[in-house]
């Protein structure tokens, strides 16, 4: 067949046909750039409000990247399109591209949508009402070359930022990152930064974290399995899902979105925020090991990159003008560069969302050099221990002592925790033994010495602060 393609003109002109997009555009706020779409399906251009919901803004007159959808059969431009090569571990026929001088058509094999992109424009053409998903993808894939030109590196992880301090969640294939993701939203301190695309980079002697307008796209497996979600499945239905035997309840891949804001509220959605520790899952949902979740060198732990690092795709043009090729070799060089002061761990064992749960809390809680407040050794009364033992427990995981706890306690207060209101009991402690640093499994949360007086001003609640105030030195009875 003779090619009639050879620029963007006609590649773009291939695509749209004689379809006018006059649908009223739509203006997405993408960090600190604009971005206008437009459709012919006003039905089209609904649905998408819906999901960027968030991040709708004002009309601008010249927006920054422009993206237009086309709903019509699928096209057939008549080239020679290649196969893209997958990465790793990936199998079966996704993608297949065909370059021009100043733009690429990207084709997915598996719904025949077709796209043009550009740096002046892209285009998005077939039953763009029926595969809307991949309409939306489009869209985040022009942010996401932005990101990328600026010098963000791309991450195939989940990001949640708590009290403003982010934890980025990376994981092997069916690892459960969205599932513990949104296992952690359930705590109403914890707010929602990205799902599967996380952007990061070096900068002011800091490390930034961005997500793209990506909802979180989950299995059934998830949904009957957490009550704030079950409203996503029918009862009926749900109920047939829970009769499945679990591996194959895991696999099923039908996929839900779960609109953050209106099931966990408005304004749980962040943009940016600093990153400050990064998770990676190694569990195994047939391993009857317990959870371990232990800080790993990722310089000395090349086999976790893998799960980090992400191949931009076939969508991605350089600042140049060229595009990414699927023979490109991914650099492990720039990630150990801006992870290298960024604490990493690594969770083994069996798959536990609950303890992991708790576990990535207290990670995102701990005391950093940064922080202006302090905080005191606490969790939850152990089963089979009293809670003066339940006490000191705490104290030698997060604190690093050991010695006498008293009988009675200081005092009590509240605070929110897990998404609800817990009492917190406060006993005093006799230290008879600081563990060494090398030998404190939880050293990254630091400790310090001080007069009382400095802990009540230093410490972040103030009716806890108001208890250490109101404590006198006497004998631990």
């Amino acid at each position: 067949m003779t090619e009639t393609i050879h620029d963007i003109q006609s590649a773009a002109s291939a695509l749209t046909g004689n379809a006018d997009p006059a649908a009223l555009p739509l203006t997405l706020g993408l960090g600190e750039c604009t971005l206008r779409l437009r459709s012919n399906s006003a039905k089209l251009i609904e649905t998408l409000r819906r999901y960027f919901s968030h991040v709708v803004v004002q009309a601008v007159a010249s927006p920054d990247l422009e993206v237009i959808a086309i709903e019509r059969d699928n096209p057939e431009p008549g080239i020679a399109f290649v196969d893209w090569q997958r990465e790793p571990g990936k199998t079966g026929r996704k993608d297949a591209f065909y370059d021009l001088p100043d733009a690429r058509l990207v084709k997915k094999l598996r719904t025949g949508m077709a796209f043009l992109q550009s740096d002046r424009l892209g285009i998005a053409a077939g039953p763009c009402e029926r595969y809307d998903n991949q309409v939306i993808n489009f869209v985040n894939a022009q942010y996401m070359n932005r990101l990328q030109q600026r010098g963000w590196l791309i991450c195939h992880a989940s990001g949640l930022v708590c009290e403003g301090r982010t934890l980025a969640i990376a994981g092997f294939s069916g690892g459960g990152k969205s599932t513990l993701m949104l296992h952690m939203l359930d705590d109403e301190r914890v707010s929602y930064l990205t799902n599967d695309r996380l952007f990061i980079r070096r900068r002011d002697g800091g490390i930034d974290a961005a997500g793209i307008p990506k909802l979180p796209r989950i299995n059934p497996g998830t949904i009957v399995h957490n009550p704030k979600l079950h409203s996503l499945i029918p009862e009926a239905e749900r109920a047939q899902l829970l009769s499945l035997p679990r591996e194959e309840l895991w696999q099923l891949e039908d996929k839900y979105d779960v609109h953050v804001d209106r099931i966990y509220g408005d304004g749980r959605i962040i943009p940016e925020a600093p990153l400050n520790a990064f998770l990676v899952l190694n569990w195994k949902r047939d391993s009857d090991e317990p959870l371990t979740v232990e800080r790993v060198d990722l310089a000395e732990r090349s086999d976790l990159l893998g799960a980090i690092m992400k191949s931009p795709g076939p969508f991605y043009q350089y600042a140049d003008g060229s595009f990414f090729q699927d023979t490109t070799e991914l650099d492990a060089r720039p990630y150990l560069d801006v992870l290298k002061d960024v604490p990493v761990y690594e969770a083994n064992g069996g798959v536990d969302f609950d303890s992991l749960t708790r576990r990535c809390l207290q990670i995102l809680m701990v005391l950093s050099s940064k922080k202006k407040h302090f905080v005191v050794p606490k969790g939850i009364q152990e089963p089979g221990l009293s809670p003066q033992a339940s006490a000191a427990r705490e104290a030698f995981e997060e604190a690093g002592v050991e010695g006498r706890v008293g009988n009675d306690p200081v005092g009590a207060y509240e605070c929110r925790k897990w998404g609800a209101t817990c009492t917190v009991v406060v006993y005093p402690m006799e230290v008879t033994r600081v563990i060494p640093e090398q030998e404190w499994e939880e050293r990254h949360r630091g400790r310090q010495w001080v007069t009382p007086e400095e802990a009540a001003a230093r410490l972040k609640q103030p009716e806890l602060a108001q208890l250490v105030s109101n404590f006198i030195k006497q004998p631990i009875s």
